[in-house]
């Protein structure tokens, strides 16, 4: 498995993808508009921000928490519906479960990669 590299390298695009991740759950509560509550949009707000937040740092200095931080992340947002009470009506539930599952997906497989990396592979990597 060896011309499998995806798997083995941890990629700019990663980072921008969990960027532009973080900006659509920003964007969701707005895109959608069938939010419930003002506390789902701020919940939204608040995860999408750090998720974007999470990719920037990634992108500047590679760090093995901050997958994990963006992992709890992906998992707060599918729980979202069933903790905010929107998780059998309207179309904004799908959004969050399918977002939150890119971003937990996206996290595991950064996570995998750098899991074996050494301080000082993971400083050079973030040099980029």
């Amino acid at each position: 498995m060896t011309g499998i590299r995806i798997f083995n390298v941890h990629y700019l695009w990663e980072d921008c993808g969990s960027m532009v991740l973080g900006a659509l759950i920003v964007l969701t509560a707005w895109m959608v508009g069938d939010v419930g509550s003002q506390p789902v949009a701020i919940n939204a707000t608040i995860v999408g921000l750090i998720v974007l937040a999470l990719g920037a740092s990634e992108f500047l200095d590679l760090r093995r928490w901050e997958e994990g931080l963006e992992t709890a992340c992906g998992l707060w947002l599918i729980a979202s519906p069933f903790i905010f009470g929107y998780a059998y009506a309207g179309t904004l539930r799908y959004w969050h479960f399918v977002l939150g599952a890119a971003i937990v997906l996206l996290a595991v497989l950064e996570l995998l990669q750098d899991w074996k990396l050494s301080k000082a592979e993971l400083t050079r990597h973030s040099a980029r």
